[in-house]
């Protein structure tokens, strides 16, 4: 028999799912994450699915208000689980925007749990261990974000969510965003070849590895390679750093960019949906 675990706060969660989660650690970048994060986590969910014998073999974590993030132990689909997960979040009265999960399961989910639903984005999650020998050559050089770049960040900052299909914020609060990410303590880098022409940036934390995010180029200055050489730096830095490995999420859908990360030596892991409920 199956059985529900809602558990009381984060470090029960890590204690019970840590190990399994570890074992696809840059799929579970997020998962694993939220335990890790050093933050008020009150109204935050953490939940799990144990087999017969006592065994994850489905985990759940959920931020409100963003949707919940799943895991099925080493990807092997597991129906009753997701059936059990979501009828007994809908007893408690758990509502979330979607889903983010690997896109089978995700899917599963979504059919059980929602009346309708649709893909907001598929993306692949790719990971890095040591990059490519070669490295682009692109015109330019790479400096770290600069408080004097508020001026034109949070327009590129509204620009990337939108292109990227996250919730868009309007210009104020991208500012806020953006002077977060300036005090943050972590890499933040620009591409500039003349003025800027490309940013990436140092992302979540996982136990050993780390993810690149805010990957964005300006439509007219794609197509030159500064994409490539920002992430390129941005990826070996952090590699240097004691980091084991690197990973992002690419748009499923545009095979450019995934072609991109591949030559710098990032793999694919698997695709990754994310799904709104209608």
């Amino acid at each position: 028999m199956m059985t529900f675990t809602l558990y009381p706060n984060d470090k029960a969660f890590a204690a019970d799912t840590m190990e399994l989660l570890l074992e696809n650690e840059a799929q579970n970048n997020h998962l694993v994450s939220f335990a890790l994060k050093e933050e008020d986590k009150s109204g935050w969910l953490f939940a799990s699915v144990k087999d017969s014998a006592g065994g994850v073999v489905l985990t759940a974590g959920y931020t409100p208000p963003y949707n919940i993030v799943l895991y099925e132990t080493r990807n092997t689909p597991n129906n009753r689980a997701v059936t059990l997960l979501s009828r007994e979040l809908k007893a408690m009265g758990t509502a979330f925007p979607g889903v983010n999960a690997e896109q089978g399961l995700a899917r599963r989910f979504a059919e059980v749990h929602a009346d309708g639903f649709h893909c907001n984005l598929s993306m692949n999650i790719m990971r890095l261990d040591t990059l490519c020998e070669e490295s682009p050559k692109a015109s330019g050089y790479s400096r770290q974000l600069r408080e004097d770049d508020l001026f034109w960040l949070p327009y590129w900052n509204r620009a990337f969510r939108e292109e990227c299909h996250i919730e868009v914020h309007d210009v104020q609060t991208c500012v806020e965003d953006c002077k977060w990410r300036l005090s943050n303590g972590k890499r933040f880098y620009v591409w500039e070849d003349g003025h800027p022409v490309a940013i990436a940036a140092h992302g979540r934390d996982t136990l050993t590895g780390a993810a690149v995010n805010f990957v964005y180029t300006p439509p007219h200055y794609r197509g030159k390679g500064y994409a490539s050489s920002v992430v390129y730096k941005l990826s070996r830095d952090l590699l240097e750093s004691g980091k084991r490995f690197c990973c992002l999420y690419a748009d499923a859908r545009n095979p450019v960019s995934c072609g991109v990360y591949r030559k710098l030596g990032y793999r694919d892991i698997c695709v990754y949906d994310d799904l709104k409920f209608d």
